[in-house]
């Protein structure tokens, strides 16, 4: 089950209006000129270094290949574990606005784990220490750890 904080619109409007309400506009700002960056850095200790800068945990050898995109609104809330790898234009959200409210969760990713290419994953999803996610997967679920998950959305299709 995912773990999502729910929140009401702001005002009449869809919650995305509210954005630079709900997270200030410098703030966002910074993050996107980062995340940006990132995704065409091809050096992992500096990409690792600069995705700290904006709140997002890396552990140790963990590598964000290129094109990757984070949460530009809270990539505090996204933990990827040592070792693990994130694909070739990967997707991390850790919010979603809908018409009348919005939702943001954690994403924790854990140790070892490989996250294909194109693959996006859900606010308020954890994936267990040593899984995989296949090429364009839709992660919208916890995955347990060792599993191996792909499809749209994301199902298990083997446990450790």
């Amino acid at each position: 089950m995912r773990k999502l904080e729910v929140f009401p619109s702001p005002g009449a409007n869809n919650a995305m209006r509210y954005s630079f309400q709900i997270v200030g506009l410098p703030r966002v700002a910074f993050n996107f000129l980062v995340i940006t960056l990132c995704r065409y850095l091809p050096f992992f200790g500096l990409k690792n270094f600069l995705l700290r800068l904006i709140g997002v945990k890396i552990g140790k050898s963990a590598s964000v290949g290129l094109m990757a995109m984070f949460d530009i609104f809270f990539p505090g809330l996204i933990s990827i574990g040592d070792n693990s790898i994130i694909g070739y234009n990967a997707t991390i959200l850790t919010h979603e606005f809908l018409v009348r409210e919005y939702h943001k969760g954690p994403v924790e990713i854990g140790a070892n784990v490989l996250i294909g290419s194109n693959a996006t994953i859900l606010p308020g999803v954890s994936i267990g220490d040593g899984a995989v996610v296949g090429a364009g997967s839709l992660v919208n679920r916890d995955i347990p750890p060792g599993a191996l998950a792909a499809g749209v959305p994301a199902r298990v299709r083997r446990e450790k």
